[in-house]
């Protein structure tokens, strides 16, 4: 499906300036990075990963999935997401107030980290079964809109800062599946428990059977 290609290719593109934000993060609180920057990363991460790329998995992904193949939205995975979406945009906010360089580093840290976790969930677990679900309720396809100009300038900002900054990935522990997932067992039962029906469980019963 074309949105979920679009997402799942905005994705690296984020991954890259997640990890040059980290660099910067290092290098600005020994004195070796200009504040100034933290303006470009923060543009980057509320306009084009927020404003754009959540924006169309919350008003397309997300309705199409609890509409058309009539999965929870207040419970499971999707509120689980959505959940995050508020979470690290809060954590973007908060970098903006902060004038401590070792607040900031501790903040950059903790969105890296919330929204590696975030991405690996939603390759993994997300757009993969949502696909599915969508297919079995006869939608072959989603697409959102394209980027405007002002956001297709971030991408290439975006694009910019991980050139500055090579990109770095440390303390960052990375893995697929609804088991890596914060909210597992503790928020979500998971997305077999929460979004599979009698049929679809059978249907692994039997796969699981004949291997």
């Amino acid at each position: 499906m074309q949105l979920l290609d679009d997402l799942q290719r905005e994705h690296e593109r984020i991954e890259r300036v997640l990890g040059a934000f980290r660099t910067w993060a290092d290098r600005f609180v020994s004195g070796q990075a200009p504040h100034g920057d933290l303006d470009s990363f923060l543009a980057f991460f509320q306009l084009y990963a927020g404003a754009f790329h959540h924006e169309r998995e919350e008003e397309i992904l997300f309705p199409a999935l609890t509409g058309e193949a009539q999965l929870p939205g207040d419970r499971g995975p999707l509120a689980v997401l959505l959940d995050d979406h508020a979470r690290m945009a809060e954590l973007l906010v908060a970098m903006r107030a902060a004038s401590d360089p070792a607040a900031i580093c501790t903040l950059v840290r903790d969105y890296s980290h919330a929204l590696w976790a975030h991405i690996d969930v939603e390759n993994s677990v997300l757009f993969p079964e949502s696909e599915n679900q969508l297919r079995r309720n006869g939608i072959l396809e989603l697409t959102g809109r394209g980027e405007t100009d002002s956001e297709r300038e971030l991408g290439h900002l975006g694009d910019l800062l991980a050139e500055r900054y090579p990109p770095a990935y440390p303390d960052a522990i990375r893995g697929d599946g609804c088991v890596m997932c914060h909210a597992y067992g503790d928020g979500c039962r998971g997305l077999e428990r929460e979004w599979w029906n009698e049929w679809e469980w059978e249907e692994m019963a039997e796969h699981v059977a004949a291997s």
